[in-house]
């Protein structure tokens, strides 16, 4: 079993910059990749970054590549998203999720997931 709580969201202007963090509980946290997802309203949930057990293997989507930056620490059981810097379209409820299966890019690959956190970006 996994917890997951997202914290760090928040109201930014473009151009602006904030840091997502996912602290984990339970003792397979190190063991797992976790990914980030984002939803925003009327759109489907769509994959952002992921990270492996080790850290050793990353991907982004498209969209964010070269602006977020996916990390963690699992001496502290967190895996954190910087984002810099952000644009309206990345307006969307952030979520992280771990222990997934198949391409870890599908957001039904995940078998735990946090309750989300808002990230507003105003122009």
């Amino acid at each position: 079993q996994v917890q997951l709580v997202e914290s760090g969201g928040g109201l930014v202007q473009a151009g602006g910059s904030l840091t997502l963090s996912c602290a984990a509980s339970g003792r397979l946290f190190s063991t797992n990749p976790v990914g980030w997802f984002r939803q925003a309203p009327g759109q489907e949930r769509e994959f952002v970054a992921v990270i492996s057990a080790s850290g050793g293997f990353i991907n982004y989507a498209d969209v964010v590549k070269g602006r977020f930056t996916i990390s963690r620490d699992n001496a502290k059981n967190t895996v954190y998203l910087q984002m810099n810097p952000l644009k309206p379209e990345d307006t969307a409820v952030y979520y992280c999720a771990a222990d997934p299966e198949g391409s870890w890019k599908e957001w039904t690959d995940y078998g735990f997931w946090g309750q989300g956190t808002q990230v507003t970006v105003f122009s």
